[in-house]
């Protein structure tokens, strides 16, 4: 463990498992799992933890065989889905090997969510603790894994770091590409939330953003956008009550810091997503139905289907990583009122 005054960061062992704890005050915490994708299962104020997840122990998230998507899934090499069983960089396609199994399908057998969302492989690399944060830095070595180079050839080191603050948790990502070609980026975070205090349907949204990506029957955006206001009558209050949200909203509404804040509220409990620097498109999903208490807001480096939309000409903004270089991004995670 390493401590100050206010703040501690440790690495122990649960169900055999090793989990990350980030503490501070106002009995504030936030776990992590190193070696299930370093997602992150609790983040807890006051006894009350504003992240769902299902499961009454690690252990038991460990083990089932078809794993609730929950916690906070890291999305990558590609965030969300694919329109086919390849993705095109750099001009060329690359198909991927489906009998390696190691990519998660839609209902209607596309490509989802990427092939780190349970990946092993993170190690470490700092744990600190200061007068104002408890930080955690882990590390993977993407190339040096060649069931992941086999899907995604491309040679990078991806560093997640974790800050825990008051009452808040902030996710930097840094991509740095250490093969010989530029690479695309088109990550994401898929973090699923709830609040105690009232039930889903009384929830209150804020969508930041002035624009909805038009999708298809598959749930892959077109090419085209429509004015959030076409969409939803009363984006910036918006009841859950009879809304099942799936959509890939652009143009998010910056205030002064150069941030976009969506947020969901009950009767005193509130959270909201601040989407700093690489984060420019949102996925929010909040669907309908029995357990589904909970709502994601997902920060994306690049709409739905990035890959293969920029190489048609209808996504004009993909990030690419020349060799040598990096790519960064930063959300936080606000708590108030639990």
């Amino acid at each position: 463990m390493v401590q100050s005054q206010t703040y501690s960061a440790q690495e122990s062992s649960i169900d055999g498992l090793s989990v990350i704890r980030l503490r501070g005050p106002g009995e504030t915490c936030a776990s992590l799992l190193p070696s299930l994708g370093c997602n992150v299962f609790e983040l807890t104020v006051n006894g009350k933890n504003a992240i769902w997840f299902p499961y009454p122990s690690p252990g038991e998230f460990a083990v089932d065989s078809a794993p609730e998507f929950c916690g906070t899934p890291f999305l990558a090499p590609w965030a969300n889905r694919l329109d086919e069983h390849s993705f095109y960089a750099n001009g060329t396609r690359f198909e991927l090997d489906r009998s390696l199994g190691n990519y998660l399908t839609d209902d209607l057998g596309q490509p989802i969510h990427g092939l780190l969302w349970r990946c092993p492989h993170w190690s470490v690399e700092r744990l600190e603790a200061t007068d104002s944060a408890a930080i955690a830095q882990t590390r993977l070595e993407f190339g040096a894994h060649g069931n992941l180079m086999a899907q995604f050839p491309f040679e990078h080191r991806i560093d997640l770091s974790f800050r825990l603050g008051a009452r808040q948790l902030e996710v930097r990502t840094a991509i740095r590409n250490t093969g010989r070609s530029p690479m695309p980026v088109s990550v994401g975070f898929h973090p699923y939330f709830r609040l105690h205090d009232s039930a889903r349907d009384r929830w209150r949204v804020c969508l930041a953003a002035n624009s909805v990506w038009d999708l298809d029957a598959r749930f892959i955006p077109t090419g085209e956008r429509t004015p959030i206001g076409e969409v939803f009558a009363n984006p910036s209050a918006l009841r859950l009550s009879g809304e099942a949200l799936d959509h890939v909203f652009g143009d998010l509404r910056s205030g002064s810091t150069g941030t976009a804040r969506f947020s969901v509220a009950g009767r005193r409990e509130r959270l909201e997503v601040v989407y700093g620097t690489g984060y420019p498109a949102a996925v929010v999903y909040a669907p309908q139905g029995h357990g589904r208490e909970f709502i994601c807001f997902e920060p994306m480096s690049g709409i739905t289907n990035a890959f293969n939309l920029a190489h048609k000409g209808k996504f004009a903004h993909l990030p690419v990583i020349a060799p040598g270089e990096s790519w960064h991004g930063v959300f936080s995670v606000l708590v108030s009122g639990f």
